[in-house]
Order: structure tokens, then C-alpha cells, then sequence
């Protein structure tokens, strides 16, 4: 890339003026996903927020300040979670979560110590491409439902119909806005379905209400700061409950496994955001520490009862077109989601968004999640007129779309396996058990180190 090109290069630091709006867009960019998924897991938006706030200041530190990238909610671990959650309570699925961070930690040591031949063995895209067409896909059933369904599970046809006119204004949005409007499509889904939704009066404002008045009622400056910024629910270990009494073995083969899904995820973004700035961050800082810092960023939002955390795509898009690289905007884009995590209104505001505007969002996006999992096999040009390809990607969609699921005894406590986890352990050993390996990669751009036609510079190294 050349020089000319970059508004901001990765360690300029932009004006005073600039700064915050510069920021705000990337927080606009990764908002609607990120507080999705806490709705669909029952977590606070407040806590997602703050976590994805530092645990993206985390991995900025962890990468040196090298890799421009913000982190939010992960999507591969909405089913997890909730099933983990009905085993041991929602400390039971943060505890899950904390272990797979611990799995990002022990990858980012493998690599550190054989480099990336064997990650490359183990997941090529004909194993990685389905598995994530089954995270979106999976999550199908769980969207609808919340288009159309009550709380009671009832249908409901005014609840469908918010949800459609939210669809309608989502791809709208996608289809026809430009620049940076074009990227946050979910963001106006959900503000226009929001509005909708006050038309229709299905918004419960008694929380924003609640927010409001102890606001106006303040009696003072110290009073009226307590009554704007106040903590969320977090939930802490040893604090709110004690991890070894919820951990359990059948948590473990829920949680732990689901981190392989999103380290390729989390590597194919990296590839991409090489591509875009011009730099090879796969060698400099390495893909070991980059992992490493999305693993330490989900142990904290673990720890702080928060969803684990992912580099988003979204974000990639806004560096994309505004050639804007400087990690100092990605820093002030999580400082400003942590100050808005602690902002009591604001968390009310975004809590009260009603079921049908997010699962008319959901539709779309979960979709996009299922369409980028079948990308990955055509950009890589998996041939599944293979038998052999043909068998393993059949075999992962047909398992994990499904919901089959492992189940035996151990010690008289039932462990379970997740149909994510199921399908993707299945795809792997089917992978490395059946002649022709070397045709699962395609024409193996998944793991390229260098970025296309762009120079691999560092003016700070």
C-alpha cells in the first residue's frame, strides 16, 4: 500500500478534533452485534460493553500496539452459552468461557513453538467453511422465534410484523447506503425497528423511566454524576459465586471446543486486515500474539460476566474505507463502549429494545454468519464435486444443523457434547483419517503470509 493511500498509518495519532468521531465510528460498526448476543444469552448489554472496551485495550496491548483491530461479542458461542446455562447457571457458562480463553493461550504457545503447519493439518477450509455455516445456521430456529414468538412462545403477528419492517429497513440499509453508512446496516435495523416498535407499543420504558427520574431528581452535581454512570451486573468469580462449585466436566465439552471454531475465525480476519493496511500481521506481531490477545481479552470478559470476546469483521470495513489504522482510534473506540457500559440510561435504552426488532436483525445476520462460512469454501476454491469433500462438509452440516448431540456417564454426572463442538471434532478426524488430504485446502489461500500485491513495512519497528 502505498504511503499516499493512508489517512492515519497504525501509529499516528489523529487530532484532538478528529479523534472522537473517528472512534464513534468504529463503535458504531461493531454496536448492533455486540449487544446482541448478551440479549440472546440473557447477559447484561452494560457488562458486554465494558468487556469488549478492554479486552480490545488488552489485545491492543498484548499485539504491541501493531494489529488495529477491536473486539466484540462472539457469535460461535450463543448455543453454548445457553447450554451451559441450563447446566450449571450462567457462572457455569463464564467459567466454560474463561477455559476456552486458556485454549487461545495454549495455540498461541503451539505456534510460538512449531509455527503454523500444524494448525494448517488440523483445519483446512474444508472442515473450518461448514463449521461456521453451522453457527449461523444453528442459530436459524432462535431468530424466527423471536421474529414471531412472545415471551410465552406465542405467536404473535404484530410482533412479526416489527420484525419484517426491521428486516425490510436492515437490507435497505446493506443494499443501497454507501461508505460508512453501507457497514452499519444492523445499527439502523435496529433504530428504525426501535422506532417502530414505540409505534406499536410493545417498548417497555419503565427501566428508562426509572433512569430518567433519578436523573432530574438529583439534588446535586455528585448526586446527578451517581445518577448517569452506575456499574452494570457484572459477575465475578469468588465475588458472586464460587467456580468450583459450578464447574463441571459436561461444561468443559460444551465450552473448550468452540475455540477452535473462532481461532480460525479469528485468523482468517487477521488475513484480511493484512490485506487491507498493507501489513504482514500474521509475522509482526505474530500470529501467536494476536491469538494470545483475543484469548486474554475473552478470560476477562469471562471474569467480568461478560459474552467471550472475537475480532469483528465490521470493523475491518471501516479501516477499509476510511484508511483510518491508527490503534489510538480503536483505543478511544473502547474507552468510549466501556464509559457507555456505565452510563445507566444508555444501558436502559439499549435494554429495552424488544425481541422482535433484534430477531428481525438476527435474520439477516445469522444468515450472513451461514453465507461468510460458504465463502470461505469459494474463495478457497474447495472442489466439492470431491468425494472426499463432499463427505466431510455433508457429514459437519448435517450434525451440527441438526443438533445431535453426545451424551454418556461419567462418575454418575451426565457430560454432554454440543452439536458445534460434535461436528466439528467429526470434521476434523474425518479430515485427517481419509486419503487425500491435500485436496481439503483448495487453493490454499486460507493460510498465505503475504499480503497481495501490498509491501510489508513498519515505520515504528
Amino acid at each position: 500500500m502505498k504511503k499516499q493511500d493512508m489517512v492515519l498509518d497504525v501509529r499516528d495519532m489523529p487530532k484532538a478534533g478528529n479523534w472522537l468521531i473517528l472512534s464513534l465510528q468504529h463503535l458504531f460498526a461493531m454496536f448492533g452485534a455486540t449487544i446482541l448476543v448478551p440479549f440472546l444469552t440473557e447477559m447484561s448489554q452494560g457488562v458486554a460493553l465494558i468487556s469488549s472496551g478492554v479486552g480490545t485495550l488488552a489485545y491492543l496491548l498484548i499485539t504491541r500496539g501493531r494489529v488495529p483491530a477491536y473486539l466484540g461479542s462472539s457469535f460461535a458461542f450463543i448455543a453454548p452459552i445457553s447450554m451451559a446455562s441450563q447446566i450449571s447457571g450462567l457462572p457455569g457458562a463464564m467459567i466454560g468461557s474463561f477455559l476456552a480463553g486458556l485454549v487461545y493461550g495454549v495455540v498461541a504457545l503451539l505456534i510460538t513453538m512449531f509455527g503454523l503447519d500444524w494448525l494448517k493439518k488440523v483445519l483446512p477450509p474444508v472442515v473450518v467453511g461448514p463449521v461456521i455455516m453451522v453457527i449461523g445456521l444453528g442459530l436459524a430456529s432462535t431468530a424466527v422465534g423471536m421474529a414471531m414468538n412472545d415471551a410465552d412462545g406465542n405467536y404473535s403477528g404484530t410482533l412479526l410484523t416489527v420484525a419484517l419492517m426491521t428486516l425490510g429497513i436492515t437490507i435497505l440499509a446493506a443494499i443501497f447506503f454507501k461508505g460508512f453508512f453501507g457497514l452499519i446496516p444492523i445499527l439502523f435495523g435496529i433504530i428504525g425497528g426501535y422506532l417502530i416498535s414505540f409505534g406499536f407499543g410493545i417498548v417497555d420504558t419503565s427501566g428508562m423511566k426509572a433512569e430518567w427520574n433519578e436523573i432530574i431528581s438529583s439534588g446535586s452535581f455528585i448526586e446527578l454524576l451517581g445518577a448517569i454512570f452506575s456499574a452494570p451486573e457484572f459477575l465475578v468469580p469468588f465475588v458472586h459465586y464460587q467456580p468450583f462449585e459450578v464447574i463441571n466436566f459436561s461444561i468443559v465439552m460444551i465450552m473448550v471446543p468452540i475455540a477452535v471454531v473462532t481461532i480460525m475465525e479469528h485468523t482468517g480476519d487477521q488475513m484480511v486486515l493484512s490485506k487491507v493496511v498493507g501489513r504482514n500481521f500474521l509475522q509482526n506481531p505474530g500470529l501467536n500474539r494476536s491469538i494470545l490477545g483475543d484469548g486474554i481479552a475473552t478470560m476477562i470478559a469471562s471474569v467480568l460476566g461478560g459474552p467471550p470476546n472475537t475480532t469483528y469483521g465490521e470493523n475491518i470495513g471501516v479501516l477499509a474505507i476510511t484508511r483510518v489504522f491508527s490503534v489510538f482510534v480503536i483505543a478511544g473506540a473502547a474507552i468510549i463502549a466501556i464509559l457507555f457500559g456505565f452510563t445507566g440510561i444508555f444501558v436502559a435504552i439499549i435494554e429495552a429494545i424488544p425481541g422482535a426488532v433484534m430477531g428481525g436483525v438476527s435474520i439477516l445476520l445469522f444468515g450472513i454468519i451461514a453465507s461468510s462460512g460458504l465463502r470461505m469454501l469459494i474463495d478457497n476454491e474447495v472442489d466439492l464435486g470431491d468425494k472426499r469433500n463432499l463427505i466431510i462438509s455433508s457429514v459437519i452440516l448435517v450434525i451440527g444443523v441438526g443438533g445431535m448431540i453426545l451424551q454418556f456417564e461419567l462418575k454418575d454426572t451426565t457430560i454432554t457434547v454440543s452439536s458445534m463442538a460434535l461436528a466439528a471434532t467429526i470434521g476434523i478426524i474425518l479430515n485427517l483419517i481419509l486419503p487425500g488430504r491435500e485436496k481439503a485446502y483448495g487453493n490454499g489461500k486460507m493460510f498465505e503470509t503475504e499480503p497481495e500485491g501490498e509491501a510489508d513495512h513498519d515505520p515504528a519497528a
